[in-house]
């Protein structure tokens, strides 16, 4: 590996594991509450609110973006609570429902932009090799600021504390590394441990390192898109911790 591909490689990396750091606890709570497409629909309403900013070429204004961006994703979030609170006998429905219309919603926005197809490709896969310092400092904030408000208030009854958490940690992430990563950083740790009594944790962050390190090697070694490259290598790794969780749990 050279001096340069490292380069690229490293800051992608780190990304990656930022964004583990509150996607791992916050995707073991979305499994736990039975909410599985809320991660894809406040992404979709996140990635929404960054079509609106690009919309009103606001782009030279990285602030007025994320303020978007980010009123976007906690008015999703309020709509979800609701909906959690009011119907929770059919909140996946609801849920999936609100995810297409966000997705249709964007689609219609960009209908007459000549580069709608490349911003549509950013917002799901993202551009995890291109992130700059600004971004990942940023990150490292929001996501210390994040945790330290999650160990407040995990244990909160409050539907709006646990979403608006959640809206604020998709928003910064969704424009680093794209929806599909985003979902798959969420559901794939969580999912392939969710048999586990202890040590869950630990677990789940070696599947997403794994992923994300790997992934971003094979990226590069064959010159393949990097974010979907790392979703289908972290859901390998995943199926495999899986099925040996499985197989150890056997009497």
């Amino acid at each position: 590996m050279n001096s340069l591909e490292l380069d690229i490689l490293l800051p992608a990396f780190i990304a990656g594991l930022l964004i583990l750091a509150t996607h791992i606890p916050f995707g073991m709570r979305v499994l736990q509450r039975g909410v599985i497409f809320a991660d894809l629909a406040v992404a979709q309403i996140a990635g929404l609110g960054v079509i609106i900013a690009a919309i009103l070429e606001l782009d030279h204004s990285p602030v007025l973006v994320q303020l978007i961006a980010a009123s976007s994703a906690l008015c999703g979030a309020s709509l979800l609570a609701w909906i959690e609170r009011s119907a929770p006998e059919v909140k996946e429905a609801y849920i999936g429902l609100t995810f297409v219309l966000a997705a249709s919603l964007g689609i219609l926005l960009m209908s007459h932009d000549v580069h709608a197809g490349e911003h549509l490709k950013d917002l799901l896969v993202g551009q995890i090799l291109w992130v700059n310092d600004a971004q990942l400092i940023g990150t490292t904030i929001l996501s210390a600021a994040l945790l330290i408000a999650w160990r407040s208030l995990r244990n909160s009854q409050s539907h709006f504390a646990f979403y608006g958490l959640f809206a604020l940690a998709v928003t910064a992430s969704v424009q680093l590394v794209g929806i599909y990563l985003v979902f798959a950083s969420l559901i794939v740790p969580a999912l392939a441990t969710y048999r586990l009594q202890t040590q869950r944790m630990t677990y789940a962050a070696t599947i997403g390192i794994a992923g994300y390190g790997l992934g971003l090697l094979l990226s590069v070694w064959f010159d393949l898109p990097a974010g979907v490259t790392i979703v289908c290598t972290m859901a390998v790794i995943g199926l495999a911790m899986a099925v040996l969780i499985n197989y150890q749990s056997r009497p």
